[in-house]
């Protein structure tokens, strides 16, 4: 029974560290990060390499950081209340440490492809663990501020290549910036009884789940689609990326307006799955219409 146990136990701590730092939310991010690094002509194998690593050991520091912080306020919500921290799984001890190694190894990494995207993958950490996280239960405006490490993966990505900070890497992260309140109001829409229970009020009402927070998620799913055709504004990408921002743009328009008129979490649900798709498809889109030789690498 012993040897069972032993065999089990690196497999479930294994397990414990990928919920601890949202292994999978940290992979999605730096599928963000990719694009911005190919968009500007990156295409290094072993570049890529310690910019996902690296990005990834850097968001995974801070969403372990965001579980320290709010490990007492996790036991009170049903979407949290089964993390490593609250389920006694792993110590706030060991807690520190994973996220120690991982913040340095992934800052580490970062430095080997510049300085600047060292900086900018720590400045995503401290404003995300030491800014949003604490205002979240203060203010609604946590969402804004929480937009900024937000948006940062693509700009990242760019940086990691070209190596400065420039108006080619700002429209990359405005238009993430922009997509972050649709996207992460359609998730307070959801969880908003969660999120409640444990003193977050994240909507951009202070009604909570009303006409006033549907009407400013949709208003920002409209914003998007003049934002996300400013690549191809600027003669950046070709015809393809135009057809295509639109389309998608009006289709996730769409969810939001159906949310607006029926203030159902039926639809803020499907507003929440059509988020998770637009981003990668539009940044993608970015990188396979891109017209050579425009854009400064």
């Amino acid at each position: 029974m012993e040897s069972v146990k032993d065999k089990s136990s690196a497999p479930n701590k294994l397990k414990t560290y990928m919920v601890f730092t949202k292994f999978r939310l940290s992979a999605l991010v730096v599928v963000s990060a990719l694009s911005g690094y190919l968009f500007v002509g990156g295409s290094d194998g072993l570049e890529i390499f310690f910019l996902l690593v690296g990005g990834m050991l850097v968001t995974a520091a801070s969403n372990g950081s965001n579980q320290i912080w709010e490990r007492e306020l996790d036991k009170l919500m049903n979407r949290t209340a089964k993390r490593p921290l609250p389920q006694r799984q792993m110590s706030v001890k060991e807690a520190y440490l994973v996220v120690a190694v991982c913040l340095i190894t992934g800052t580490a990494m970062l430095y080997t492809l510049n300085w600047e995207s060292a900086v900018l993958g720590l400045a995503a950490f401290v404003s995300y663990v030491f800014m949003y996280t604490p205002l979240k239960r203060k203010s609604a405006w946590a969402v804004f501020v929480g937009a900024f490490p937000g948006a940062i993966p693509p700009m990242l990505g760019a940086i990691a290549h070209t190596g400065k900070f420039d108006f080619v890497s700002g429209v990359l992260f405005f238009v993430q910036f922009t997509w972050q309140f649709p996207h992460f109001w359609a998730i307070a829409w959801v969880s908003y009884e969660d999120y409640k229970a444990g003193g977050f009020s994240l909507l951009p009402s202070s009604k909570g789940k009303s006409k006033n927070s549907a009407f400013q998620i949709t208003l920002y799913s409209l914003a998007l689609i003049p934002c996300s055709l400013a690549p191809w504004i600027l003669g950046w990408t070709g015809v393809y990326s135009m057809i295509l921002a639109t389309i998608l743009g009006a289709i996730f328009f769409f969810y939001s307006y159906r949310l607006f008129l029926t203030c159902d979490d039926k639809d803020a649900r499907k507003l929440m799955f059509a988020s998770f798709f637009y981003l990668p498809i539009i940044q993608f889109v970015y990188v396979f219409d891109k017209i050579e030789g425009v854009i400064p690498g």
